[in-house]
């Protein structure tokens, strides 16, 4: 089956949507049903036809969703079919997809705590919107939220995302400057989000950045002081294309697709051991050789 859209999508001020946003529609379909595993999707055409966007964006919306793991036979000759996500109750499963249902916990209290080490801040600002939204529903309606998140500074060659021809300083790397602009929006959009529930609903919010002298090898979720989710970063070599005319040769991550492991306080043992040094590696970072960190 190929599921076509009748109507182009485009914000109420006409603006074009980017490609996270098209990702986002893309993938409350997949979530309601309205896509179902093994549908194909339009073809990029299509679909940059349906959202009044250039193809370009198209593909890095698409790219996200493979990442994420909701598409699969994602080549140039056809368009891609819906994955099959239903979710595993035991085991790790890719970031995308263990994440959100483990902040939807957490957010069921009224202090809610979340501390990340990571890249970027996508998996986790794509995670709560979703959250975002329920409480915009009124579903959830948590006193305070504190967010605290290391990100890698702007001014330490990274070991990953790099170029593979990189010769030298990263500030002259594409890639470099293309994952500095990745980190800024979606740290930028995570904050906005979230500080916007402040005067929509009154909630007490904190959202607070730091910066990280070295390239994190995992990303590290803790929530509420009592689990720690974490994920190794994967690379590999891929190509990007960014625009018809340029293509970027990169080692880069599979941060979405790498499984996440769930530590849980309440499991005892090893889990709860996992949990408390976590918690310890992470303030002891953020209150020692971390520092002041601007998205800009």
């Amino acid at each position: 089956m190929v599921v076509t859209q009748e109507n182009v999508v485009v914000s109420d001020s006409g603006r074009r949507r980017s490609p996270q946003e098209i990702a986002d529609v893309l993938r409350e379909r997949i979530r309601s049903g309205e896509l179902k595993a093994g549908d194909r999707l339009p073809t990029q055409a299509g679909l940059a036809e349906e959202f009044g966007v250039e193809r370009g964006t198209v593909r890095l919306a698409l790219r996200e969703l493979q990442q994420a793991g909701l598409l699969s036979n994602v080549s140039k000759g056809s368009p891609p079919r819906i994955a099959d996500v239903t979710p595993q109750r035991n085991g790790p499963q890719p970031t995308m997809v263990g994440l959100a249902p483990r902040l939807a916990a957490a957010f069921s209290v009224p202090q809610v705590r979340i501390d990340a080490a990571c890249l970027t801040a996508e998996t986790l600002s794509l995670a709560l919107g979703e959250l975002v939204r329920q409480i915009h529903d009124g579903k959830i309606r948590p006193e305070r939220i504190d967010v605290r998140i290391l990100l890698p500074s702007r001014d330490i060659n990274l070991a990953f995302p790099i170029s593979v021809d990189v010769d030298g300083d990263c500030d002259e790397d594409p890639v470099h400057k293309r994952w500095l602009e990745q980190r800024n929006a979606q740290g930028l959009v995570l904050r906005h989000n979230l500080q916007a529930l402040r005067s929509s609903h009154d909630i007490e919010v904190h959202v607070t950045f730091r910066a990280l002298p070295f390239t994190p090898p995992v990303k590290l979720y803790l929530l509420n002081g009592t689990e720690a989710l974490m994920a190794y970063y994967m690379i590999a070599r891929r190509e990007e294309e960014i625009s018809d005319e340029e293509t970027l040769d990169m080692y880069d991550t599979l941060g979405a697709e790498s499984l996440l492991f769930s530590f849980d306080e309440e499991a005892g043992g090893r889990d709860a051991a996992f949990v408390k040094e976590s918690q310890r590696w992470f303030d002891a970072l953020w209150e020692t050789i971390t520092t002041d960190l601007k998205l800009s």
